[in-house]
């Protein structure tokens, strides 16, 4: 279930990553350095707070996905195509990134027997840490404190994961239900605008 979902957020933040580095003009060099932090940073994080070797390092398939996303974006000119991180294609891979990382926390942080508040912190870490970074490098405010229901919604999932391995629903079928569950609630809340306001 990790390795699954793992591969399915390394693909999806490389592409929303490749955008944002687009947007940004940054020249070959930038591109790939922003694509890989979007795409394998949050997981580097994660697995250090967790103190393994991450993922990463120790496993050739995550950079090699990362460089074929990275030629087939470049290949078929998506760099060329203006304003590209309004369009549907963005918004779907970075939340499908956004949910997939937030599974592989949570599900990291049960199998080192975290509480709660760990399950939680660790499924947010993934999801958003490898994004911060990389705007932080471009000198940006981060992606998730521009945008509504973007944080609330790895939180959401990582409460979901919880909840699952708690009552011993743990499985492929639940958690892909929580996988499609979470990234229809944050395209949704994409295009409805939803934040979390202070009242």
């Amino acid at each position: 279930m990790f390795e699954i979902a793992e591969y399915i957020g390394i693909v999806a933040f490389a592409v929303s990553g490749f955008f944002v580095a687009v947007r940004n003009k940054l020249d070959l060099l930038g591109i790939l350095v922003a694509t890989f932090l979007t795409a394998l940073g949050g997981g580097i994080i994660r697995d250090i707070a967790v103190d393994k070797v991450p993922y990463t390092f120790s496993h050739d398939y995550p950079a090699i996905i990362v460089l074929i996303v990275l030629i087939l974006l470049i290949l078929f000119k998506f760099h060329k195509k203006a304003s590209i991180e309004n369009k549907l294609i963005f918004i779907v891979s970075d939340s499908i990134g956004l949910v997939s990382f937030s599974i592989t926390g949570a599900l990291i942080a049960i199998e080192h027997n975290f509480n709660l508040t760990g399950i939680l912190a660790l499924s947010f870490v993934t999801a958003v840490g490898g994004g911060i970074v990389r705007d932080v490098i471009i000198n940006e405010v981060p992606f998730i404190f521009k945008t509504g229901f973007y944080g609330t919604v790895s939180l959401l999932v990582g409460l979901l994961v919880y909840g699952l391995d708690f009552y011993n629903f743990l499985s492929y079928f639940t958690l892909g239900i929580i996988f499609i569950f979470g990234v229809f609630l944050r395209v949704i809340a994409y295009y409805k605008k939803w934040r979390v306001m202070v009242l």
